[in-house]
């Protein structure tokens, strides 16, 4: 018997369980995995406790990831907290087989020079005039639309419709059609507007902002910079972790939860459930029962996955690149990567196994659709082996078409992630992402789905941060505590940011709300930039 059962032990459930435990109440955290963290931990490489680690992909924290970071400061390590452990970026490598390559800076500028460099990236420094021109006629667009319009239009139409990328220039395209599946995994054609643009914002807005740092990154692998001291922490609050331990199914009474039943046959028993499972383990918990009393419930298994997963290659060399991302621009597969080990300055590399490693790069694939170019087949038909094959070669193709920086010889091992498995006709994933589709706000749920017990923690949520992340599983995680903390009788409430916007355009917002409610259009929709919105307007009236 405990206070709170969590299932699922990722960052939604470990968030609730920190905002609840530390307001006193007897937490205990059920995880089906051999370590807490979910899409965000780490994982020994091999069974040696000094085996290096590897991931389901890079981690990184933009300038708007408030609550996520503001849990790390409260988790304390020797002399400080996790978020010490957060380090700034300084550039972003763009690289081609087919033009030059390009350095996008990351850090905050402090000139007007940097400024202007630090923008010219953002809006695309060699696209034609009218598409520039264009790009802050949308932006603008969704800058100065009500809330209200951005879900009830915006979320119903793609990103590839609202920047009208079939008319625009291949340049266009390519640059800011493409650049957000590299970013979520998410097809600018099937990705809502309303989703895509105001991440795009966010990311544009943490450029400007002098106040805080663009983007940062970890100084170690994300078990060892945070993980393990937060699950650490979490133990002296009194929280109980059982790992190893997966949920198989919630028993509803018709008005409350009275019990969750364990894989191996037992029940718990708990006062509050906190569902924090992932979203494509969560509809196996939704009974036509609970369906009936919590229809929101109903509505998860309409939401979709895509892949997006990581691979590490282990280095004989430290391969630094640019301090920060670096983005494939013709990658089939949609790559990204980081070169760690300029990152990891107290880590001891060395003294981890596999021996001779000097470097680590860190990957992620976010297209497994596209035929690679050794194999010609998509990833999700490949072997684990091919896939590694392909990768690399995709690499090199982009990393040495001027110097040779990637070479043969410098492998010495690669660990894909473990929730790629192989079948056989390629391929399953054990663990895929959360894609925001056009429409699939109303699929949503919100943390207190109105049963009398459970609320929900997971970046499946509706969030302000709305983007399958750990800023938003942390939020989620924030709301469902406060929905058990409320129902208690209150003993404070965890905080919860809105996404923040120059407030110059407050005023737009609130003229444009006023003309959401008496039918009228935006009065961007008139142009030809939204030939699509203007239609379906036009029907509707």
């Amino acid at each position: 018997m405990t206070d709170v059962a969590v299932l699922g032990g990722g960052i939604g459930g470990l968030t609730a369980a920190h905002e609840l435990a530390e307001r006193g109440l007897d937490v205990t955290v059920f995880e089906a995995n051999d370590r807490f963290g979910g899409k965000a931990r780490s994982m020994p490489i091999a069974d040696e406790s000094a085996a290096l680690h590897g991931e389901h992909g890079f981690r990184f924290f933009p300038a708007f990831y408030r609550h996520v970071v503001e849990t790390m400061e409260r988790i304390p390590t020797d002399g400080g907290t996790v978020a010490d452990n957060l380090v700034e970026t300084e550039a972003t490598l763009i690289a081609s087989t087919t033009a030059p390559e390009r350095i996008a800076e990351t850090s905050t500028p402090d000139s007007l020079r940097g400024w202007l460099e630090a923008l010219r990236p953002a809006f695309a420094e060699d696209l034609p005039r009218d598409d520039v021109r264009f790009l802050l006629e949308r932006l603008l667009y969704l800058l100065t639309a009500c809330e209200q319009r951005r879900e009830a239009e915006l979320d119903d139409i793609s990103w590839w419709e609202f920047i009208d990328a079939e008319n625009r220039s291949a340049e266009f395209r390519d640059r800011l059609a493409y650049a957000t599946q590299a970013l979520v995994a998410l097809r600018p054609q099937v990705g809502s507007a309303r989703t895509v643009g105001t991440i795009y914002l966010q990311l544009l807005f943490g450029q400007l902002d002098p106040s805080e740092p663009t983007e940062r990154i970890l100084n170690a692998p994300t078990n060892e910079a945070w993980i393990d001291p937060w699950v650490r922490h979490l133990e002296t609050l009194g929280v109980e972790f059982r790992a190893n331990t997966p949920a198989r199914g919630l028993a509803f009474d018709g008005r409350r939860i009275t019990g969750v039943e364990l894989a191996d046959g037992r029940t718990v028993a708990a006062d509050e459930f906190v569902l924090a499972v992932p979203v494509e383990v969560a509809p196996a918990f939704v009974t036509p029962e609970l369906r009936r009393a919590a229809p929101a419930l109903g509505r998860i298994e309409h939401l979709e996955t895509a892949w997006m997963n990581g691979i590490q290659f282990y280095l004989s060399e430290d391969v630094e690149l640019t301090r920060g991302h670096q983005v494939y621009a013709d990658a089939p597969w949609a790559l990204t990567s980081i070169s760690q080990r300029q990152f990891w300055t107290d880590y001891d590399l060395e003294r981890r196994g596999p021996d001779d490693v000097a470097g680590v790069l860190s990957v992620i694939a976010s297209d497994w659709e596209t035929p690679g170019i050794v194999h010609g087949k998509p990833a999700r038909e490949c072997t684990r082996e091919e896939i590694a094959e392909e990768i690399w070669a995709q690499l090199k193709t982009h990393l040495n078409a001027v110097d040779q920086r990637l070479r043969d010889d410098m492998l010495v091992d690669w660990f894909l992630d473990p929730s790629i498995i192989e079948t056989e006709n390629g391929v399953e994933n054990r663990s895929p992402l959360l894609i925001n589709t056009v429409g699939s706000l109303r699929n949503r749920p919100p943390a207190d789905v109105g049963v009398r017990n459970l609320t929900l923690a997971s970046d499946y949520v509706r969030t302000n941060s709305d983007l399958a992340s750990m800023e938003s599983a942390n939020e989620a995680g924030r709301r469902a505590a406060n929905a058990v903390l409320d129902r208690r009788g209150g003993r404070g409430r965890a905080q919860i940011w809105d996404l923040r916007e120059p407030a110059v355009f407050e005023p737009l917002k609130r003229q444009d709300r006023l003309r959401y409610r008496l039918g009228l259009p935006h009065p961007a929709a008139v142009t030809q930039s939204l030939r699509g919105v203007t239609r379906r307007l036009g029907e509707r009236v």
